[in-house]
Formats: C-alpha cells, sequence, structure tokens
C-alpha cells in the first residue's frame, strides 16, 4: 500500500468497477483514496485521458494485427504474456508494491483465471470477425448477464428498476444488428460468449477471492493474466498453431517481419496501459457515478474513433442502435448504484434500530 492513502471500502470499490462493464471486478480493496483529494484532483482529467487514448490506441492497433496476422487466439495469448512481463518490470523496479500471495491464493485464482481466458480469448476472435465498433455495442451487453447469473450464482436479487435498464441495453443492440454490414453470427456468439467469461470471472472473484483484500486492483489483474496462461496457451497451441507460419509469412510479406513484430509489440504494450490506468483512475476516489460517465463516453469514443480510422459504412440505423445501448449501460449503472445505496441505509437503519 503506498504512504499516504488508504483502502475504500470493498462494496464501494465493487459497484464502480460493475459500472465498467468490461474490466474485472475485484474482491479487494483495490483501489485507494488519496488522504488529501484537492492535491489529486489534477491527476483525474489526465488519467483519464490516458485512459481513454490507451483505449483507443489499443483497439485500432488490435484490429490493425488481426487483419494483418489474423490469428487471434496467438494474438490474445502475447497480449496476456505482455501484461504479466510488465507487472514483472514493474514488481523488480519497485515501481508498484510486489503482492503477497500464497500457494491458496493461486488456487483461489485459478477459477477466475479460466473465465478470464474464456472471456479474454472470445473477444479477441470476435473482434478479428466483426467492425471494432459492432464488437464493442455487443460487448455493451455484458450487464445482462451479470444480472441475470448474480441470482443462482451468489444470491443476490435486483429490483425492477435494475432489470428495466437493460431494457435499453437489449434494444440497442438488436437494432444496430439489423443494419450491421460487418455482421457474422460467429462474430456475434463470440462477442456473447465474451460477456458471459468476463460476468462469471467477476462474480467467481467475488466468491474466491474475498479473503485477499490486501491485493490492489493492478496487481490482480496482472496476476490472473499471468494464471491465464496457465489455460491459455496450452490451448492456442491446440486450436492454431498448425497455421501460424503460413500466416506470419503471409503478414511479413504484407507488412515485413518487422512491420508485424511492431504491431503486436505496440498492442501488447497498450492492451496492459489502458487496463491499469483504469485502476488508477478509480484509485482517485471518484464517484460511482462519475465513472460511469467516464466508462460511457470512453465506450462512444472508442466505437466513433474505430468507424473514422478503417472506414467503416456505418447507417443511422446502426448510429441510434449503437448510442441506445450505450445509454442503456449507463442507466444500468445508475440503476445498480442506487440499489447499493439503498441497501446501504436499510442495513445502517437496521442496525440503529437494534
Amino acid at each position: 500500500m503506498r504512504q499516504g492513502v488508504v483502502p475504500r471500502p470493498l462494496q464501494h470499490v465493487s459497484q464502480q468497477q460493475q459500472a465498467r462493464g468490461e474490466s474485472l471486478i475485484v474482491a479487494s480493496s483495490a483501489a485507494s483514496v488519496p488522504a488529501e483529494a484537492p492535491q489529486a484532483n489534477w491527476k483525474v482529467p489526465v488519467y483519464i485521458v490516458l485512459w481513454y487514448a490507451f483505449n483507443i490506441i489499443f483497439n485500432i492497433v488490435n484490429k490493425s494485427t488481426l487483419n494483418t496476422f489474423p490469428c487471434p487466439w496467438f494474438i490474445g495469448t502475447w497480449q496476456l504474456v505482455a501484461s504479466g512481463l510488465f507487472m514483472a518490470l514493474l514488481w523488480i523496479t519497485r515501481l508498484h508494491p510486489v503482492p503477497k500471495v500464497d500457494s491458496k491464493f493461486f488456487a483461489a485464482l485459478l477459477p477466475v483465471a479460466l473465465f478470464h481466458t474464456v472471456g479474454h480469448i472470445a473477444a479477441v476472435v470476435s473482434f478479428s470477425q466483426m467492425a471494432v465498433s459492432f464488437t464493442h455495442i455487443v460487448k455493451s451487453a455484458e450487464p445482462v448477464f451479470s444480472v441475470a447469473l448474480s441470482g443462482p450464482l451468489l444470491g443476490v436479487g435486483y429490483p425492477w428498476y435494475v432489470w428495466a435498464s437493460l431494457l435499453p441495453i437489449v434494444a440497442g443492440c438488436s437494432l444496430s444488428a439489423m443494419k450491421e454490414v460487418s455482421f457474422a453470427w460467429s462474430g456475434f456468439n463470440n462477442a456473447m460468449i465474451s460477456n458471459m467469461g468476463m460476468v462469471l470471472r467477476n462474480i467467481y472473484s467475488k466468491k474466491s477471492l474475498n479473503d485477499y483484500k490486501h491485493i490492489d486492483g493492478i496487481n490482480l489483474f496482472g496476476l490472473i493474466s499471468i494464471a491465464s496462461l496457465i489455460y491459455c496457451l496450452p490451448a492456442s497451441l491446440y486450436f492454431e498453431s498448425g497455421i501460424w507460419k503460413a500466416m506470419w509469412e503471409a503478414s511479413a510479406a504484407k507488412t515485413g517481419e518487422w512491420g508485424t513484430a511492431q504491431l503486436l509489440l505496440w498492442g501488447g504494450l497498450f492492451y496492459h496501459l489502458y487496463n491499469q490506468l483504469s485502476y488508477m483512475v478509480l484509485d482517485q476516489g471518484i464517484s460511482p457515478v462519475t465513472f460511469s460517465v467516464g466508462n460511457t463516453m470512453k465506450r462512444v469514443a472508442v466505437v466513433v474513433s474505430s468507424v473514422m480510422f478503417f472506414k467503416n459504412p456505418v447507417s443511422i440505423t446502426n448510429w441510434v442502435g449503437s448510442f441506445i445501448a450505450i445509454l442503456g449501460t449507463y442507466l444500468y449503472s445508475l440503476a445498480t448504484d442506487r440499489y447499493a445505496d439503498e441497501k446501504k441505509k436499510a442495513a445502517a437503519a437496521a442496525k440503529k434500530a437494534q
């Protein structure tokens, strides 16, 4: 833990990270609040701009790499390796605290890493089969799986207004799909599998890692990336290694070997950086609503920038559906935050009545 900071409550962190709809909801007091918030105010806009920029760059580089070297299993595995190497560098240089873990922690981490592998690889495969913009719209449906699975797996029920907030997400995704030029059932299915994997990762993080609250979000993300290689590396060798040589030669003929290698290196770097910056934004102690607004606008920025860069044909129906779905993710964040506040007030009232 860095000096001058105190841990935030677990529930507060979980609600903020759930609002992201895409990244790890850790079962730890991952982020920290500055002891003197005014001194850290300048960091919030800087970190948010970097978070946006790294995410946009990653999505453009990732799709460019897939277009040049269409081996999503290789690329997805390399991104996990790159994240692990980046964290190792931070730990060796003491730029980030080295996590204190044991064999019990890694045993608890394995199911979380399995679902992270499923979510990560399925997303990369989906990006290889459809436009970046449309895959992100389908990925915005992750809250639907979260609400549906939290009941049977966590025993968490949600009020009607949380369920109602899912309607624009479903409607927007459906409307956007109607006129999507790049639509492919395989790509759509992989995006939905990714949603399922990420939600199950988040749920099992809460169930399995609740006793390891001392591990911050950045460290936990790095450890999950490393543990995921246990599953991802052998699977990629099994499913795809037979075409790697031919695909590399074809890619080298178009961009040169160094050109393809550069794309892979930049993709791995920005994959880690945009995830790390999301936790650094959370470290600043911003409210869940503020983070929800930031995450919603980030998704808009990624969709718009990818359309502009790759010049994907987009109809009015696509745009309307996309923004309805994105608005739905924001409404879902507000609804879950409201529900969390109501639970806190009810618990406080019950305690006071005793």
